[in-house]
């Protein structure tokens, strides 16, 4: 029986994604971009129905809702090739169009206002399940939209299926470059503080490391945010395979999750993937790879250059980051005895450094590859991975807020925009920094938690 599963899609950056990993997913299972089914495809053996529902005219309807509130992005889905995929009724745009203006009160205000909007398009989408597993959400952390309603709907969510599963689709601002987005760190620490309460795993994509990937693995100069998203929808999309191309292992959503969360807390995961290719206007774009096995794939997968989170430390620090977990999706036509052969080899090199706490072993899912694309490559591989430098990350955006709000609160600044909004007000309406202080410290013991996983005495120090 499937496990079905529902995406929301909220912001521009979220929509923008969203579209290309559904344009993905209907390449992978042969699907047109009206929703009907290729002449082509039929094959089987694929599982359609966790991702999509069929209509009364037999036509293939992703299981996406579309939110925004303002309707550049969306418009722009409407007027695409894409166009009669969803279902216009799970397309939301704010009546004023007018944005959250990069402000997160004013995303979540927003949100707030419209809740019975969202909860009868959830809803709606939940019954037409026949066995719902979970949610997963697709936005980014720095805007308005993004991260302000995105915190809303995961707070929504987790309070009205507690028992669902939430995975989200995290994208974090490029830090490598000067953002037009003053606030960008007040966004992210208040959006971060509801990734660690309410959601149970967090796919972090951060956009200074794709960047980097682009510009030094696919040599592309300056890559373009469409050109990004694709590189997000192809993680998206691999991550998903062992759902929807069912094997013995991993084929739900609570099997991957089980197996890299140890701890309810440090459920962000960083991903890696090889070999990378992008669709250009010259044709398709591949990294130089020419011919891959399953050692040379997961040989990769380990190196820090295909790791899509950037490392905000320095050298002496990141030495000390450990692995908790690690979980490897290969694709391809592969035998499992070289998996095996593999993994030795790995450990006889030590290339991993994992957790002394914890069983420290890889783990592999073997994951069959679409039919209908054809690729250069015979093996390509997915890694997801729970590592505890991942705090860096963290301890990067608590720095940057704390430059706009002072050591001691005492700088406040650009905090304007906040104040008009009765979340950030105390009983005299003059501004109340309660919910930030609050969020700082969520994510300040967010990083605590990751670095005390690196001591060997972790559980020892969590049962004080």
């Amino acid at each position: 029986m499937p496990r079905e599963i529902i995406c929301l899609q909220v912001g521009q950056c979220g929509n923008q994604v969203g579209s290309e990993f559904w344009r993905t997913l209907c390449a992978e299972h042969g699907i047109r971009k009206d929703g009907m089914l290729e002449d082509f495809a039929t094959q089987g053996g694929d599982r359609k129905d966790v991702f999509f529902y069929q209509a009364d005219d037999e036509q293939y309807i992703p299981r996406a809702i579309l939110l925004d509130l303002e309707p550049r992005v969306i418009n722009s889905i409407q007027n695409s090739d894409i166009k009669n995929l969803f279902n216009p009724e799970n397309i939301f745009i704010s009546k004023d169009g007018g944005g959250a203006g990069n402000n997160w009160a004013s995303g979540y205000t927003q949100g707030e206002g419209v809740q019975e909007q969202l909860l009868d398009m959830i809803d709606r989408e939940a019954e037409y399940c026949d066995s719902l597993e979970g949610f997963t959400l697709c936005h980014s952390i720095a805007g308005g939209t993004g991260s302000g309603m995105g915190s809303f709907i995961l707070e929504l969510l987790s309070d009205r299926f507690g028992k669902k599963l939430i995975q989200t689709y995290s994208v974090f601002p490029n830090q490598s470059e000067s953002s037009d987005v003053v606030v960008q760190p007040y966004n992210s620490v208040l959006t971060l503080k509801r990734l660690t309460l309410h959601a149970d795993a967090v796919v972090v994509l951060d956009n200074t490391a794709l960047d980097r990937i682009a510009v030094e693995r696919l040599h592309i100069q300056n890559p373009s945010f469409t050109q990004i998203n694709s590189l997000v929808s192809t993680v998206m999309a691999a991550s998903t395979t062992t759902l929807r191309y069912p094997g013995y292992m991993n084929n739900d959503l609570v099997g991957l999750i089980a197996s890299l969360i140890p701890t309810p807390r440090c459920h962000f995961l960083m991903t890696g993937y090889t070999p990378l290719s992008l669709e250009v206007e010259q044709g398709t774009l591949t990294s130089n790879i020419r011919k891959t096995t399953v050692l040379d794939v997961m040989r990769r997968l380990l190196q820090p250059k295909n790791i899509m989170v950037s490392a905000h430390a320095k050298q002496r620090d990141l030495a000390n980051a450990k692995y908790i977990s690690i979980l490897n999706i290969i694709q391809g036509e592969v035998d499992p005895t070289q998996v095996h052969k593999s993994l030795q080899r790995i450990r006889e090199r030590k290339m991993t450094n994992f957790i002394d706490w914890g069983p420290a072993s890889i783990q592999v899912a073997l994951s069959k590859k679409s039919p209908y694309i054809q690729t250069s490559h015979r093996v390509s591989g997915l890694m997801l991975a729970n590592n505890t430098s991942i705090r860096h990350l963290f301890n990067k955006v608590l720095r940057d807020y704390d430059k706009l709000m002072g050591p001691k609160q005492d700088r406040q600044a650009f905090l304007d925009p906040y104040k008009k909004f009765k979340r950030f007000q105390d009983a005299t309406g003059s501004l109340c920094l309660e919910e930030f202080v609050d969020a700082r410290e969520v994510v300040a013991d967010l990083a605590a938690e990751y670095e005390a996983c690196e001591h060997s005495d972790y559980i020892e120090r969590s049962r004080v």
